[in-house]
């Protein structure tokens, strides 16, 4: 699926789904043979030793990236202010993943209101210590007047289902990159996507990445277990409707 990155939020393997994955190697391992990316989102809520992101890189395959989510103690605690000591200890943790390490996720908690001034300072501070891929996953409606400032950045932002305002839903911010993030909805982090849902998204997914945009799907409906199927049966689909060049006779 060139140009497309698809996963979970996290590579745990319910037992409904163990006959998809091989039955030999770690979770981590079994998992990224068969999807391309994942995301942590455990880096939120605690920091992770340097040979653990090293360890983590070492066991996928050099084409596997991982999403990390930037941690609770900078978007939540701090909120955004004053975290240039926070982000030098984190990017000294999480870049040891190397050339696997594959965007930043910034999620924000939904009391932070759009705050030009101090989201420049944030980035210019993120800016000068990390020159790859980030997107953000604001959850307040002011976040609709910052576009400029996310291209400006180059800071794409996440189309996120549910919806929480008037524009999350559809990829905006940056535009060389694409990331879609769904919880799950009518139950948040339970439900599962349907067969009409997923073809949908998979032709969106497909459109963007025939116009070069780097494109990520990740499930985050993972309560139940929702996740994997959704992804696998998403996979079947991006892989289906790409077309398979001829053989040329020799």
């Amino acid at each position: 699926m060139p140009g497309i990155r698809l996963g979970c939020a996290g590579w745990a393997l319910n037992r409904e789904r163990q006959a998809d994955f091989a039955s030999q190697g770690t979770h981590l391992q079994r998992y990224a043979r068969v999807l391309n990316a994942v995301e942590v989102n455990s880096s939120f809520y605690r920091a992770h030793q340097v040979k653990t992101w090293a360890r983590w890189g070492e066991a996928v395959a050099s084409d596997f990236r991982f999403a990390v989510k930037v941690p609770q103690t900078i978007t939540h605690e701090q909120r955004l202010r004053d975290c240039e000591a926070l982000l030098d200890a984190f990017l000294g943790e999480c870049t040891a993943l190397g050339k696997r390490l594959g965007c930043l996720l910034i999620q924000l908690p939904p009391s932070l209101a759009y705050q030009p001034v101090q989201v420049a300072v944030f980035f210019e501070a993120l800016r000068q210590r990390f020159d790859g891929q980030v997107v953000i996953e604001p959850r307040h409606a002011s976040w609709t007047g910052a576009q400029a400032q996310l291209i400006r950045y180059r800071v794409a932002q996440v189309a996120a289902d549910p919806s929480r305002f008037s524009t999350d839903a559809q990829p905006s911010g940056w535009p060389g990159l694409q990331y879609w993030r769904l919880h799950g909805s009518p139950d948040i982090y339970y439900s599962a996507y349907d067969h009409e849902r997923l073809q949908a998204l998979a032709t969106r997914l497909l459109q963007a990445a025939a116009e070069g945009i780097e494109t990520w799907c990740i499930f985050d409906n993972t309560a139940a277990g929702a996740a994997l199927e959704n992804a696998l049966t998403l996979q079947r689909l991006l892989i289906n409707a790409i077309p398979v060049d001829p053989e040329v006779p020799g």
